[in-house]
């Protein structure tokens, strides 16, 4: 059987075929994605800093405000209103250090940890009907690539002088 130009990645003159860039791609799924987390959110009474604060912590401490939310790509000065609420709620612990009580060390409370997984298990389970119309293959394949490349450094690093959205 013969090859077309399209098989081979190429145009019949053979430049490469286009493609949209990632951002034409990734932005409208992240867009939509966001959107069905918001009901989900919205029901277990989180908004979507609380949430990302909850996925960040566990039983280790996580060391200061500031790693906290240069981990969640957050600002750290509007941050400390999320805080505020999450500890209010009894979700959150913040504790001084012991050794420096400048430093305040940020845990998940037993509560704070069953909400984040019901929460996390509800957007999930919404994602999965979306992953259900990719072949096995190709979910897994997906499913490792963005796993890879949201993990980059030059991904995870913060931009000097860049603030994030708001809390």
């Amino acid at each position: 059987m013969a090859e077309n130009a399209a098989d081979r990645g190429t145009t019949s003159g053979g430049r490469p075929t286009a493609r949209p860039d990632l951002a034409a791609m990734v932005v409208p799924l992240g867009r939509a994605l966001m959107a069905a987390e918001r009901p989900v959110l919205d029901a277990h009474g989180l908004s979507m800093w609380a949430y990302a604060v909850l996925l960040h912590l566990d039983e280790k401490p996580v060391r200061t405000q500031a790693a906290l939310a240069e981990a969640i790509r957050a600002d750290k000065t509007r941050i400390i209103a999320v805080l505020d609420d999450l500890e209010a709620r009894e979700l959150i612990h913040r504790q001084p250090d012991p050794e420096d009580r400048r430093v305040r060390l940020l845990s998940l409370t037993t509560e704070g940890r069953r909400l984040r997984d019901a929460a996390q298990a509800a957007i999930q389970e919404g994602e999965e009907r979306l992953l259900d119309r990719l072949p096995a293959a190709d979910r897994a394949g997906f499913l490792r690539s963005l796993h890879t490349l949201s993990g980059l450094p030059e991904l995870t690093a913060r931009k000097p002088g860049r603030g994030s959205r708001g809390a």
